[in-house]
Order: structure tokens, then C-alpha cells, then sequence
């Protein structure tokens, strides 16, 4: 297979970077001189993070760097070697890190629902890679649509109003995450991906199980956009418009007091 680099002066790929560009700056994500970690799974929205961040580095006032890593969790036909090649190919730094995790999801979890355990391992195993490579930021490829989703997850499962934050510290203090792709929607990666036809890694774990309640979310976000277009700026606009005195929280606001 011939590995072609991608046109990064395609229409859809300026208005992404624009709209990273915006996050970056708003959300103070990357500092001079740091090394960023791009955390890539193989599939669309990390891949396309990797490529437009590396572009946006090579035109940024700051300076800092920028390596993609990759955890190979030794599921059944994982193959990163055109992927691989691609990601070289366009001049970035590749990192593969080597954990079965597979086995272990799948000896304790017994509900076929795998994608919380899985997820806690990857974490903890990619936050130990930053933090002993000397990485000040961990990148990930989480977009509008997950951000709106995890929200609406919160509130309808757990009885708590949180999103995935822009930039975040880890529990353990050693890490910052941040999440360019915070204003970019899924529709706009899924067509640009399309356009770039880069090699993708399909995750054969959990990637499509069924019936899983994010996808509950995705479907209802789908089904009110039909009758509110600007039903995903609106909700991130709200997101980032909390007003405390009209919600209901009394740690965030002292109504036992109010006269």
C-alpha cells in the first residue's frame, strides 16, 4: 500500500485548525517549550488531531514539540504498520507502547461491556508514559459531540452535571490533559477523514457493542438536531455560561444566606 501525506490545506482541514487554534488560545492548552503527547488510538479524530496540531505547531508564535503514542493492547488483528508509516510519513514522532490489556478485560468482565475497565487501563498505562517521558501535556481526540454526550450521560446516569473538561490535572497531580478538539464537530472530522482516506485501526474490543448508552446519547442528540440545528453551539455555549444562583447546588452558591 503507497502511503500518500494528506492535504492540509484542504477547506475542512482550515476551518478545523481554526477552530483548535481557538481552543488552544482560550483555554491557555499548550505553553512555551512544552512537549505535547498527541494520545492516538488509530481511529479518526486523534489521527486528524495529530496532523492539524502538527501544522498548527509549525506556525505558532511559542515554540513546543509534538510525539504521537499509540497502545498496542494486543487485541485480535490489531495492525499498527500502516498507520505507523502514515503518521512517520508525515514527519511525527511515533511511539508504540506494548500492554495486554485485552486478556484481562476479557477474563473479568462478563457482561461483554468492556469499554469501562478497558479505558481505566489504558488511562493509567498512557498517564505513566507521559509522566516518565517528561511530557508537561497529554492531547486528546475527544470532540463537541463527546463533550455533549458525556454532559447529557452525567446528568441522565450519574445525577450530576459534568462534561469533559477542556484541560484538566490528573487525580495524581502528574499529568495535564487537554482537548483541542473541543469546538470541532464529529460530522466535520467524519468528512475530512473521508477526504484524507488515512489508514485506520478499527477497535475490535468495544468499538461497536451495541445498545451502550453513549450511543443511547448520540442517537438523541441526532434525533433533536433534526427540529434544532443549533442544538450542539447552543449546549456548548450553555456549558461554558453556568450561572450558579439558577442552578440548585448549594456548595456552589449560598442560598441559606440569600435575603
Amino acid at each position: 500500500m503507497q502511503i500518500k501525506t494528506v492535504d492540509r490545506e484542504h477547506p475542512l482541514a482550515i476551518k478545523i485548525r481554526k477552530q483548535i487554534t481557538q481552543a488552544l488560545s482560550e483555554y491557555k492548552m499548550i505553553s512555551e517549550n512544552d512537549k505535547v503527547m498527541i494520545c492516538v488510538s488509530g481511529g479518526k479524530d486523534s489521527s486528524i488531531l495529530t496532523i492539524l496540531l502538527d501544522e498548527i505547531r509549525k506556525r505558532a508564535e511559542i515554540n513546543f514539540t509534538i510525539e504521537a503514542v499509540i497502545l498496542d493492547q494486543k487485541q485480535p488483528g490489531f495492525d499498527v504498520l500502516q498507520f505507523q508509516k502514515w503518521i512517520e510519513a508525515e514527519g511525527i514522532k511515533f511511539h508504540i507502547i506494548h500492554k495486554d490489556t485485552y486478556s484481562i478485560v476479557k477474563e473479568k468482565v462478563t457482561d461483554g461491556v468492556y469499554c469501562s475497565l478497558c479505558s481505566k487501563m489504558r488511562r493509567a498505562i498512557l498517564y505513566d508514559f507521559a509522566f516518565n517521558n517528561h511530557f508537561q501535556k497529554m492531547a486528546l481526540g475527544h470532540h463537541r459531540t463527546d463533550l455533549i454526550e458525556t454532559t447529557l450521560l452525567n446528568m441522565f446516569y450519574t445525577g450530576h452535571i459534568a462534561t469533559m473538561p477542556a484541560k484538566l490535572k490528573s487525580d495524581d497531580g502528574r499529568n495535564i490533559v487537554i482537548r483541542p478538539l473541543m469546538y470541532v464537530s464529529e460530522d466535520d472530522l467524519i468528512e475530512l477523514s473521508t477526504s484524507w482516506a488515512f489508514p485506520v485501526i478499527p477497535c475490535n474490543l468495544c468499538g461497536s457493542q451495541e445498545g451502550m448508552k453513549r450511543q443511547k446519547m448520540k442517537q438523541l442528540i441526532k434525533n433533536l438536531e433534526k427540529d434544532i440545528p443549533s442544538l450542539s453551539s447552543s449546549f456548548m455555549t450553555a456549558l461554558q455560561n453556568v450561572k450558579p444562583s439558577h442552578m440548585l447546588d448549594k456548595n456552589l452558591f449560598d442560598f441559606e444566606n440569600l435575603s
